[in-house]
């Protein structure tokens, strides 16, 4: 074979290499133009939050979205780190109606896990690809506002501490990082409006508070299954899409883990936000695979007049 020969075959080789590429970068162009310069809040839990592989490609995947052009706020709680840091101090875990109690002590542990280690590492994470992402808590700039929250178990209130129920939203902060090219990376916790402590909020409801008062395209939430099951645990078929109102009758029959991740979807798109999606965090790269493809994973919830539209 002669030089010019050999060089030719290389060349073509390389180009069907790279075709698949190109394809994948096609594929993901109306997507690309349809969320440029949209904000997207992503609540951060589950396994992604625990696996080093899982939290080194979620950095990925949101320094990709801002590099698309997009605005991506990260909320996130720390049940496993908070757990964890509870033992080390002592303290007993303890849970009334799906929901931590927090003493005083807890919620000493809880403030300094959520800001001083999970947030952190999570923003370390981020700027490793560039000086994007900044840590603020719900005190900060009184971006998040709650009150305590009393759940009612067999109809009576019960007492669980400092665990807060939100009353308002402040954006002006986020938007202003947003506006400089910045990534929020928010912790769960909140002032009160009405006693001055400190509250532990959780991560799903704070997510989907803030993804409304933005006006965000899309809240994502990432999870530890591959959505909402249509009849768990009979079939493990997962609901790829249902509307607002389909997702309210639904509610009652959920499992307790997945009550505030809905709830919280159906506050989003109830109050503006287009679309929520719940994935799965245990696959990498979930949030790209959702945006930025066809076929998307998980379930993704739309609201009531949203459906009419597609129909």
């Amino acid at each position: 074979m002669s030089t010019t020969s050999a060089v030719t075959t290389a060349g073509t080789t390389r180009r069907h290499t790279a075709l698949p590429k190109a394809q994948i970068l096609i594929e993901a162009l109306p997507w690309l133009t349809r969320h440029h310069g949209k904000t997207v809040v992503i609540k951060f839990g589950g396994n992604a939050m625990v696996d080093e592989e899982l939290k080194a490609a979620f950095a990925q995947d949101v320094v990709f979205l801002r590099h698309a052009g997009l605005r991506p706020v990260v909320v996130h709680g720390g049940g496993p780190q908070i757990s964890a840091a509870l033992d080390r101090h002592g303290i007993v875990s303890e849970f009334r109606a799906g929901l931590r109690v927090t003493t005083d002590d807890a919620m000493d542990v809880v403030r300094m896990v959520l800001a001083g280690q999970v947030q952190r590492e999570l923003v370390g994470l981020l700027n490793q690809h560039g000086a994007f992402a900044v840590g603020l808590t719900g005190e900060d700039a009184h971006t998040i506002t709650a009150t305590r929250h009393r759940p009612r178990i067999d109809g009576e209130p019960v007492d669980i501490g400092r665990v807060g129920e939100i009353t308002a939203i402040d954006t002006g902060a986020l938007e202003a990082l947003l506006a400089d090219g910045r990534i929020p990376v928010v912790s769960s916790i909140a002032r009160s409006q009405d006693d001055g402590h400190v509250y532990n909020v959780n991560a799903d409801t704070a997510a989907a508070a803030l993804a409304a008062a933005l006006g965000a395209e899309t809240l994502m939430v990432l999870t530890d299954v591959e959505g909402l099951y249509e009849d768990w645990p009979r079939s493990d078929e997962v609901i790829s899409r249902l509307t607002a109102t389909q997702l309210e009758r639904l509610l009652p029959e959920l499992s307790s883990g997945m009550v505030p991740k809905m709830e919280g979807c159906l506050h989003a798109v109830r109050n503006g936000v287009h679309t929520a999606r719940v994935l799965d965090g245990r696959v990498q790269h979930s949030i790209l695979l959702e945006i930025f493809t066809d076929e998307g994973i998980g379930t993704m919830v739309v609201p009531d007049e949203h459906e009419r539209a597609w129909s």
